[in-house]
């Protein structure tokens, strides 16, 4: 597993997903709205736009919208979390109502809703969100490490 760098100086970037451009846009400007941090988003609207994406864009953190509906929404999550370029990656998806079952709840580490959005609940989200895959990544490395030592033992 890669590790994730600290997020000190470095821009931050964000790769959103989904079909509606209006919404996409509003998430846009709310990620703009964030202060002392920089920014660099990529929109894609579906899973051939991902892949061209990701071949010149590095994001460290993914929102994906579920008005994608329930089966290209699992899809993306899916493969963005077995793409060996992403599989590292928070993603956060935004859901319309809190009423409807968590898609892809396995590699989405967070759900927010978009009629509570603001830049301040975005960052904070981002924030946590990797500050937690680090976590996890750290664990796993010194669970690795120490299965690696408890074998040279036996």
């Amino acid at each position: 597993m890669e590790t994730i760098p600290a997020q000190s100086t470095q821009s931050l970037n964000v790769l959103l997903i989904g079909n509606n451009p209006i919404e996409l846009s509003s998430v846009l400007e709310k990620l703009q709205q964030v202060r002392d941090k920089k920014i660099i988003t990529e929109i894609a609207f579906d899973l051939k736009s991902i892949l061209e994406r990701l071949m010149r864009f590095d994001p460290n953190f993914i929102f994906i919208d579920d008005n994608l509906g329930n089966s290209q929404l699992r899809e993306t999550v899916s493969t963005l979390s077995h793409n060996r370029k992403t599989k590292d990656i928070p993603i956060t998806v935004l859901k319309n109502s809190n009423y409807h079952e968590a898609i892809g709840s396995g590699a989405a580490l967070d759900y927010l809703l978009k009629q509570n959005l603001s830049a301040d609940a975005l960052y904070n989200t981002v924030k946590n969100s990797l500050k937690f895959r680090r976590t996890q990544l750290y664990l796993y490395q010194a669970y690795q490490k120490r299965k690696k030592q408890i074998g040279k033992l036996v």
